[in-house]
């Protein structure tokens, strides 16, 4: 997805960071309660030391459709997420994205043409009608009205199993097109007692998906050929690394890993879930967690009683949210208290009706 960020002034590109943090503290304090920064908690530390709210994507959506009087939502986080919040909160809020490049390769790994496609070619090799998509919350607009349009549901890492069983047990449907990650379709079915024969990868750049027909026929979960570049990192033998090193240590991983890493894990699941865990833990505990490295250092730092370590060992940063900086964030702000709206994200009224269609089944399922 082409998205073209403004280059910013010169003077943003140049000043100190004491510089930018005077001029965002005193902006902020200025825009008082019209203002409510979000900060997803894979953000750098000093653009969540700005955040009104800290969360995964959904809570902060949510969070802000709490927050009527703010005028200005900015979101430091990845343009899903942004346009998650504009669905969510009312028409005469804006949401703001500080930096229009920061997207999400996994979102993007599943685009409207695509499943289109899917869908279309799938109404000819089965019966349409016994398939009820669900799309990860890590997707563009259009793929969650999609979803919604067509009887489905969003799901998060929390509560992906409950979004399944709803669809198997409630809707009886025979199959799940499930996007854009499949890895965490994976793990879910697993959990479930599908077996992997069960589960069959669909490509959507070879036909029918790479799948024969009676594959498309028998699978229970037809899962879509996208992953976390992050996630997608974490490996059994870093498992393997650890417990070498660390007998007695404690291996909490991510749902968006893959099955053969998380398998190997003592827990799983998903952010709210791993913070919850390590706080349970006792004092002197060594824990390796795969997750994106932000958190991970945020984990560690909150935690003094235990030794926190990430379990890869060559940490790599999720590059788009890391597009998200005090520069960034300042030059916003500096335009809201002068009457401008900046890289303002909109979903248009159609996609934002069905998209919440999907959204709102996902609440009352869980």
């Amino acid at each position: 997805m082409l998205r073209i960020q403004t280059r910013l002034p010169d003077w943003y590109a140049a000043a100190a960071e004491a510089e930018l943090r005077d001029r965002i503290s005193r902006t902020k304090a200025e825009l008082g309660d019209k203002l409510f920064i979000l900060g997803h908690h894979y953000q750098r530390d000093e653009v969540i030391e700005y955040s009104d709210a800290r969360g995964d994507s959904l809570k902060l959506s949510v969070l802000a459709q709490e927050r009527p009087e703010a005028k200005y939502i900015v979101f430091c986080g990845v343009h899903f997420m942004a346009e998650s919040a504009d669905i969510l909160t009312a028409d005469d809020q804006v949401v703001i994205l500080p930096d229009l490049n920061a997207g999400c390769s996994m979102a993007d790994m599943a685009d409207l043409d695509q499943v289109e496609e899917a869908w279309d070619v799938l109404s000819e090799t089965i019966d349409i009608s016994s398939v009820i998509p669900v799309t990860y919350m890590n997707s563009s607009a259009d793929i969650k009205s999609f979803v919604g349009r067509h009887g489905g549901a969003v799901c998060t890492s929390s509560n992906a199993r409950a979004v399944l069983e709803w669809v198997f047990e409630d809707q009886r449907a025979e199959k799940v097109l499930f996007f854009p990650d499949q890895h965490l379709g994976r793990n879910t079915g697993l959990a479930m007692g599908y077996s992997l024969d069960q589960m069959k990868l669909w490509n959507p750049r070879e036909d029918r998906g790479g799948l024969s027909e009676a594959e498309c026929k028998e699978a229970s979960l037809l899962l879509w050929n996208g992953h976390c570049t992050i996630h997608q990192r974490f490996r059994p033998e870093q498992v393997h690394a650890f417990r070498q090193e660390h007998p007695d240590g404690i291996v909490i991983v991510h749902p968006e890993a893959p099955y053969e890493t998380c398998e190997l894990a003592d827990h799983l699941g998903s952010t709210s879930f791993i913070l919850n865990k390590v706080t349970q833990l006792p004092a002197g505990s060594t824990v390796a967690i795969g997750t994106e490295v932000h958190l991970v250092n945020r984990i560690a730092h909150n935690n003094p009683d235990k030794t926190i370590i990430n379990l890869d060992p060559l940490v790599c940063p999720c590059s788009t949210m890391f597009r998200i900086d005090l520069p960034h964030l300042a030059w916003v702000l500096d335009n809201l208290v002068e009457g401008v709206v900046v890289n303002q994200i909109s979903v248009d009224p159609d996609t934002a009706e069905w998209s919440k269609v999907a959204l709102d089944r996902m609440l009352a399922i869980t």
